[in-house]
């Protein structure tokens, strides 16, 4: 069984699901209150340089500025590489295409940012990364306008061929076809899908997208700062455009409009692959019926359980993601180093199937088993490389430290399945714990010392608190209040109000 894309729309969002073997690898959602804006094109306005960080933020006129390093705004100078500036590893994803900071062998910029922007200055940028957390967008310069076939870079003049393109003598073809079409100063990169294409296709999406540069310059120069020129396509039809190869089997929808649309957009572009889409015709929400649900509530869950009785834990944290390994109920059959191995070698797949399913990015630390070998720490390693393989994010893998630890690094564009389809608990207040019953007990038993010492003339103390607390201070610790009303002399007065949170208490000083 090959590659499944099926699509579940109704009325409030949009949800993507891809299948390899049967299985969920990738889930996006676009929610109709809260779409996605990587690729739109914005005409914005610097508000504010940052010599100390060589970066600026530009005002769109969305809720946060968004940030500009220098990297992204300095013009290429005579002779240099597209190279340090375009990952072409894997250029099936767009959004791989825009300017990367912070990496190995990095474009170190030749100009300050205040010498490239002022204060005021009108400029033309497109979302990179969305908005995470409490960060802004992260913005480019550098416009590039995806296609079926190419990417079309008007401010690079440089042809890039994706390396997924193995063999030479069709990447040799496809770079002739496009060299001798374009126009001077201009550049593309040829993506994956137009792998055995014919010419007149390539052709046809270079004039697609060499039109749709003129018409956003055109609108460019009559719209206002902070407006959006030039939005992406939504989920739907980037799926199509971005997802939807020869190797995948079908498209399924449920959704009869959106079915209509996917076939008006295949039959102008890809009719060769109309035969693949399908409007789903089962009983019960198709979700259900791929097991899709299943698999998101495993992907919210904290533990997740491996089939010989291991399981790995993942936590999420602002600056990291943590994934412990244990071997739990498996206690194996051969020597000890044998069973840690195979747990291991296990929860990778699990692991990398997480990662992907999660969207789980930025830095990540992987706490496997000890393993007392370096043949087995070998093992895992390769293997994590080799299963990595599968993922379209680009990931960076160091060796095992000498905590044991593997440290590796997956590009995070936009927020993780847990933070759109999740908030912080309200009662926690993401914490994940709040203090017990007996420590909320001793708490107010010095808190009304403290009161009694600050007002000796008043007789009688009243505490408000929540009555999970108040049993506890009524039962275990009666001897405890009974000893401290003779101290302080002060008649204790408890009263239980439910409307309190469970760490929530109020100490009051009556006449």
């Amino acid at each position: 069984m090959g590659s499944e894309i099926i699509i579940n729309t109704t009325s409030h969002e949009t949800r993507v699901a891809l299948l390899e073997n049967n299985s969920v690898v990738e889930l996006y959602v676009e929610r109709e209150k809260d779409k996605g804006i990587v690729g739109n094109i914005y005409k914005g306005i610097v508000t504010k340089i940052l010599p100390g960080m060589q970066a600026a933020f530009v005002d769109m006129g969305l809720k946060r500025a968004g940030f500009l390093y220098v990297s992204d705004v300095e013009p290429l100078e005579e002779g240099e590489s597209i190279e340090t500036l375009v990952e072409e590893e894997r250029t099936d994803d767009p959004e791989k295409l825009l300017p990367e900071k912070g990496r190995q062998g990095r474009r170190i910029p030749s100009l300050p940012i205040e010498e490239l922007l002022e204060e005021g200055q009108e400029i033309l940028v497109q979302i990179s990364k969305e908005p995470i957390g409490s960060k802004g967008a992260r913005v480019t310069s550098y416009i590039t306008l995806p296609g079926r076939y190419l990417v079309f870079m008007p401010m690079v003049d440089h042809i890039g061929v994706s390396r997924r393109i193995a063999q030479e003598e069709e990447r040799q073809r496809l770079k002739e076809i496009v060299r001798e079409a374009k126009a001077p100063g201009v550049g593309f990169i040829v993506r994956t899908v137009s792998e055995g294409v014919d010419r007149q296709e390539i052709l046809s999406d270079m004039h697609f997208l060499t039109k749709l540069w003129e018409d956003i310059q055109k609108r460019t120069a009559t719209m206002p700062p902070r407006t959006l020129v030039h939005p992406d396509l939504n989920i739907l039809l980037r799926t199509v455009r971005d997802l939807f190869t020869s190797d995948v089997d079908r498209l399924i929808l449920d959704d009869a409009h959106d079915y209509e649309t996917c076939l008006e957009f295949i039959r102008s572009y890809l009719p060769h692959l109309e035969p693949k889409i399908e409007l789903y015709q089962g009983k019960g929400p198709m979700f259900e019926a791929y097991g899709v649900e299943l698999e998101i509530e495993r992907a919210l869950g904290r533990k997740v359980w491996l089939k010989s009785g291991g399981y790995i834990v993942i936590d999420q944290t602002e600056a990291l993601v943590a994934v412990d390994v244990n071997t739990g109920r498996f206690v194996g059959k051969r020597n000890p180093e044998e069973t840690i191995l195979q747990t291991n070698l296990e929860a990778i797949k699990e692991i990398v199937y997480q990662l992907r399913l999660r969207n789980t990015g930025g830095i990540i630390i992987i706490d496997f088993i000890d393993m007392e070998r370096e043949e087995s720490r070998e093992k895992v390693y390769n293997a994590l490389l080799n299963t990595l393989r599968s993922d379209r994010s680009r990931t960076r893998i160091l060796k095992f430290s000498e905590l044991g630890l593997v440290e590796m690094t997956r590009k995070r564009v936009r927020e993780s399945l847990s933070r759109v389809l999740c908030q912080p608990c309200p009662y926690c207040d993401g914490r994940g714990t709040i203090k017990s019953a007996t420590s909320l007990c001793y708490e107010i038993l010095r808190e009304i010392r403290r009161a009694s010492e600050a007002s000796p003339r008043r007789r009688k103390i009243m505490v408000r608190l929540h009555p999970l607390v108040a049993d506890i201070l009524f039962e275990e610790e009666h001897s405890f209040l009974e000893s401290l009303e003779e101290q302080v002399q002060k008649q204790i007065i408890i009263k239980g109000d439910y409307d309190l949170h469970e760490e929530q208490y109020e100490v009051m000083l009556l006449a």
